[in-house]
This record gives structure tokens, sequence and C-alpha cells, in this order.
């Protein structure tokens, strides 16, 4: 079965539906590719699902570990290459607030489990991802 459903709307617009829920996604053309940058364009969203999978693959993790994670908030940077027009590196940087009595070691775990999701581990090997996480007190 399909995952999603897209839809041309003309003027480098597409409509995107997710057919398990019906959430709906716009994709746009940025700016310096002709586009009008109104949404998030496909290259950010390959960058932004690298940032998401590492927060819910740690919260995975967590969950199974019985490791409290009581905030997780994330930036996204994408810095294209051109000839041809790419990715050439996603900037990630995670603050995470962890429950009490989560130690060093908790934090340390949880950095190796951000490489191991599974977009980090899809994308191709030429584009540098750069992963910071920070635990807040």
């Amino acid at each position: 079965m399909a995952t999603a459903h897209s839809t041309y709307l003309g003027s480098l617009r597409c409509e995107n539906v997710h057919l398990q829920s019906g959430t709906q996604i716009l994709t746009d053309a940025p700016t310096d590719n002709q586009g009008m940058g109104s949404a998030f364009s496909p290259t950010d969203l390959c960058a932004l699902s690298l940032t998401t999978c590492i927060i819910t693959t740690m919260g995975i993790y967590a969950q199974g570990k019985g490791l409290e994670i009581l905030e997780a908030s994330g930036e996204t940077t994408k810095h294209m290459a051109s000839d041809p027009r790419r990715i050439a590196a996603i900037d990630v940087r995670i603050t995470l607030r962890l429950g009490a009595g989560q130690d060093g070691n908790s934090q340390e775990v949880l950095r190796r489990v951000a490489h191991t999701c599974p977009v980090a581990r899809s994308l191709h090997p030429d584009i540098e991802q750069r992963v910071e996480l920070h635990f807040l007190d």
C-alpha cells in the first residue's frame, strides 16, 4: 500500500497527503530555485526527516529502557551544493531535558542511539550529517 499521494498544484507546488492519517503537507520550490518558498521544499523535508527521525528513535529507545525524556526540541539547517544541485550537509541541533536520576551514561547512550535512526542510515554517504545533542540540567 502506498504511504502518500502527491498532486501537482502548478507553480512548482505539490499537495501531499499521508494516506493513513489524511494529514496534508504542501511543498514548494525554494526561492533560490524558481519557487515562492511558501512551504517546505522537498529537500527541506529530507533534512527535517533526519532531525525528527533522531528524536523519534531516541524516544523509542528511552521508552523501552525506562528513560524519561521530559523535553526534546531540534533545529535543522540544510546546506545545498550545486553542479549537481543536491543536499551537501545537514546540521541537526537537538536539546533534551531528561528526567531526574538520569546520569551521564544515559546521555552517552542517547548520543549513540541518535546515529542509528533509519533516516541517518538511508541518506547517501556524501551528505555530511553534523548532529549535536545538548542536555539541559
